[in-house]
């Protein structure tokens, strides 16, 4: 289930490689439990930029987007449900920003209704 576009800023901890390892997000510390998926998707740099700069090329023209499926570590888990986010990190600054939740908590059950 998509949930939306956003646009959040998250802290991300990488591996040696540059893969998301942790993500740090509302307060709560997550760890990618799956091998994160890597594409590029173009972006519209005009509204965001007055001009582009001359040599700036890919970082500018395309977003890269990691797919993570993400459990909360044992310190902070309040639940053991999985969740599934897109995340972008700026090429330039490397900060990491939140796209899409793919997977909400799932809904409590409610409580079946007493007999009469």
């Amino acid at each position: 289930m998509d949930m939306g576009l956003f646009s959040e800023s998250v802290g991300v901890i990488c591996t040696d490689t540059g893969q998301p390892q942790e993500v740090r997000w509302k307060g709560t510390r997550y760890t990618v439990t799956n091998e994160p998926v890597r594409w590029y998707e173009r972006r519209q740099w005009w509204l965001e930029e007055n001009r582009a700069p001359l040599g700036t090329g890919a970082g500018l023209v395309d977003h890269e987007i990691w797919r993570v499926q993400l459990l909360p570590t044992a310190a902070d888990a309040e639940t053991n449900h999985s969740i599934t986010l897109d995340l972008v990190r700026h090429v330039g600054s490397g900060r990491w920003r939140l796209l899409r939740i793919h997977d909400a908590a799932p809904a409590r059950a409610e409580e079946p209704e007493e007999a009469a």
